[in-house]
């Protein structure tokens, strides 16, 4: 994507129709400077600026009546969150602005065991399902793997403590113990027959391996590769994606399935999703892969000025030495976040930007429609890091822009899956992972090889109540995708 800075001298009559409000016309009254910034920054870029009246560029004839207005807000909170339409749970403020930082690879404090805590039909025996074992945590070393359950834990005093509704929390998660001591049943999906084995887990820093599953699987004339990926879409794992596409390449792989079931979400920025669009295509050279939309006034001058800004291109690098890995595919397979989960942004605008180029199938359930792109302003005449007012430490990241892909189309009533998958995975049905005993990936490989789209409709068979996830508990709060852009200046 090209970016470059333009100054220019009348981007402010586009922005506000009155010239006065420009940032140096006047002296500001040092007690609105961050009210003022809220405002302007909002008025020139927030993406629904139309849909507020208070943002109107006719609400105010001059400095004074803005400043007047800027004065009943002693908050510079309350005034940001007034300015925004009500359904906007994404735009955010942020009070310092060295806080934002780069995400960090993901790392946790845990003994490595994900699990599910549910209540067995028609009766209160609560049981706990191992989902997965982190790869290399303490739990991997120990006698436990997916699919095995447990009932109960042993306390400080030896005693064996049943899982309860009223007690779940404390003894398996909140836990104060060095070591978690699990107490193994066995589960058929109608009898629970308990064990005298246990299973002694410890905490442990631990940082999550970037891949977490990457297989090759042979399917009639197909070689298919699957990837389990449980991270963020960051920078930090890009170098990683781009290895284990090169493996799939030199086994000439030539179909994907791109498993999200774990995926924990997180912040990403709109170049990475565009690497990892080129990564699974790379036979479009120089196609735009994602287009922005921004508001009526900012989209006017970047069109005017500098149209290339809001389309990125298909990229061929990570960076100045590492050439993308590229497999040339057509078709994509896309498991979306499981557990209610609906799909992160960035997977979202994965899904819109390939889908105007090769065939992509979704497995999930109905997404979210996060359609949005945010950008990181800050108090400064082109609202850019480099020259911002040293005077507070105050950032705004509001909305400012829509996705759309080459065909121009977007999503913001998401997207309904090819095939359903129940908002749970079956408790006695998990099989393992990576194999065609788990029950999705097997019902993925069987529509590869016949185009049949098969849904689960027995999604709880056994009248389950599901209480609690692991990863669930772990997914991160969707921000939205982020966007760079060097921005006008507007002295």
């Amino acid at each position: 994507m090209i970016r470059k800075i333009v100054n220019f001298f009348s981007f402010m009559a586009i922005v506000l129709v009155f010239q006065h409000c420009s940032k140096d016309a006047y002296e500001l009254p040092e007690d609105l400077i961050v009210h003022d910034f809220v405002w302007k920054g909002l008025n020139a870029y927030y993406l629904h600026q139309d849909q507020i009246d208070n943002l109107a560029d006719r609400r105010f004839n001059s400095d004074e009546e803005l400043n007047a207005f800027l004065r009943g807000f002693t908050d510079y909170n309350q005034l940001f969150n007034s300015l925004l339409l009500p359904s906007d749970v994404k735009s955010t403020l942020i009070e310092d602005y060295t806080l934002i930082t780069t995400p960090e690879p993901r790392s946790s404090f845990t003994n490595g065991l994900e699990f599910t805590v549910f209540k067995e039909q028609d009766s209160d025996t609560l049981l706990g399902a191992t989902l997965d074992v982190l790869p290399l945590s303490y739990a991997a070393s120990q006698n436990i793997a997916r699919g095995d359950y447990f009932f109960a834990i042993v306390d400080t005093a030896k005693d064996t403590i049943a899982l309860r509704a009223d007690n779940y929390e404390d003894v398996l998660i909140n836990y104060t113990q060095d070591t978690l001591k699990l107490v193994k049943a066995i589960y058929d999906g109608v009898d629970v027959t308990e064990t005298n084995e246990v299973v002694e887990l410890v905490k442990k820093n631990y940082t999550h391996p970037a891949i977490h599953l990457e297989k090759v699987i042979s399917n009639g004339p197909n070689t298919i590769g699957y990837l389990m990926y449980n991270n963020d879409f960051s920078t930090n794992y890009s170098n990683d994606l781009n290895t284990t596409f090169l493996n799939f390449k030199n086994q000439s792989v030539n179909q994907l399935i791109l498993d999200l079931r774990y995926n924990i979400g997180g912040g990403s920025f709109a170049e990475n999703i565009a690497q990892l669009a080129q990564m699974i295509t790379g036979q479009f050279p120089e196609e735009t892969i994602i287009k922005e939309e921004w508001n009526a006034k900012a989209q006017t001058w970047f069109l005017e000025n500098q149209p290339d800004a809001l389309q990125t291109k298909f990229p061929t690098m990570l960076n100045e030495t590492t050439p993308i890995e590229s497999l040339n595919l057509t078709e994509v397979y896309i498991i979306l976040n499981g557990n209610n989960f609906t799909g992160s942004s960035a997977v979202e605008l994965l899904i819109n930007s390939l889908k105007a180029h090769i065939n992509v199938h979704v497995i999930g359930n109905q997404t979210a429609g996060n359609n949005t792109g945010a950008i990181t302003l800050y108090d400064s005449d082109d609202y850019n890091f480099e020259l911002k007012n040293e005077a507070h430490a105050v950032a705004i990241q509001p909305l400012v822009l829509s996705f759309l892909n080459n065909n121009d189309e977007t999503y913001e009533n998401g997207f309904s899956p090819n095939i359903d998958l129940c908002l749970q995975e079956i408790a006695n049905e998990l099989g393992v992972l990576g194999q065609d005993s788990d029950p999705i990936l097997l019902r993925v490989l069987n529509y590869i090889a016949t185009g049949n789209a098969v849904s689960n409709n027995n999604c709880n068979p056994n009248n389950i109540e599901y209480l609690y996830n692991s990863i669930d508990n772990q997914r991160e709060i969707d921000k939205g995708v982020f966007i760079k852009q060097d921005l006008p200046n507007t002295n």
